[in-house]
C-alpha cells in the first residue's frame, strides 16, 4: 500500500478578495499560512518521499511550510507549470461577484465549474513576469477549461508521480483547486457532468491509499 496526499494551497490574497487568479502569482494571507501549518499537522508520520508543486508562489510557499513543519526539507521538491491552476484568461484579476452581475450567475457557474466551458480568452498569450519567462510562448494558454487543464495535469501524474508510487514511495502534491479536481476526476473516474459538484478546500489534505496497481483502497475525501 502506498499513499498519495494532495493539498490545495492555503488561502491566497486573491481568495480573500474573491478574485479570479489562475496563473496570476499571488501571496498567501496569514490565514493561508495558518492553513498550511494545519495541513502539515494532519499528515504527520506519512513518510513522504517526494513533493510536487506548481511554479506559483502560493502553492510553493504552502509546500515549503509543510516541509518545514514535517522536517522533510531534504526530500526532493519538483516544481512544474503543468501543475498550475487552470488559466482563467481575460477573467483573471476580476472579482467573481462583479462578473456574476455583468454576465449572470449561470454563465459564471459554467466558467468556474463545468468541464468543457472556457472563460473569455486573452487576445494574445501573456507571459506575465517571473516564473513564466522560460516558457515557450506557444505553451502559454490564453484561457483553459478544466478539460484543457486536465490534458496537461494528468500526464504529469502518470509520467512523474505514478512511477514513484508504483515504487512504493509516498507522494505529496501541493497545488490548486482545478489541479486537484482534475486529478480527482482521473483517480476516481468521475464523469464529465459530476466533476462540477466537486469542491477542494484550501489547506485540507486529501489522502489516497493505493494498492500495487494504484487502485484506490481508501480515501478521506467526502
Amino acid at each position: 500500500m502506498v499513499k498519495l496526499i494532495m493539498v490545495r494551497h492555503g488561502q491566497s490574497t486573491a481568495n480573500a478578495t474573491n478574485d479570479y487568479t489562475g496563473w496570476n502569482d499571488v501571496e498567501l494571507t496569514q490565514k493561508g499560512i495558518d492553513q498550511a501549518h494545519e495541513a502539515a499537522a494532519q499528515i504527520q508520520n506519512m513518510n513522504i518521499k517526494e513533493v510536487h508543486t506548481s511554479v506559483l508562489k502560493r502553492a510553493i510557499m504552502t509546500a515549503y511550510i509543510i516541509q518545514d513543519d514535517l522536517d522533510i526539507n531534504y526530500v526532493p521538491i519538483i516544481k512544474s507549470w503543468r501543475l498550475n491552476e487552470r488559466h482563467y484568461g481575460a477573467l483573471r484579476g476580476q472579482n467573481k461577484d462583479t462578473t456574476r452581475e455583468e454576465y449572470g450567475v449561470e454563465q459564471v457557474r459554467l466558467w468556474r465549474r463545468s468541464y468543457y466551458t472556457m472563460p473569455p480568452k486573452l487576445a494574445h498569450p501573456d507571459p506575465l513576469v517571473g516564473p513564466y519567462k522560460y516558457l515557450d510562448p506557444r505553451a502559454m494558454p490564453v484561457s483553459e477549461s478544466l478539460f484543457q487543464a486536465y490534458k496537461r495535469i494528468v500526464p504529469y501524474y502518470t509520467d512523474v508521480v505514478a512511477p514513484q508510487l508504483l515504487d512504493g514511495k509516498n507522494q505529496l502534491i501541493v497545488a490548486h483547486g482545478s489541479t486537484i479536481r482534475a486529478l480527482i476526476k482521473y483517480l476516481e473516474d468521475v464523469s464529465d457532468s459530476d466533476i462540477d459538484g466537486i469542491e477542494v478546500a484550501n489547506g485540507v489534505p486529501l489522502i489516497y491509499e493505493l494498492d500495487a496497481k494504484l487502485n484506490i483502497i481508501k480515501t478521506n475525501r467526502k
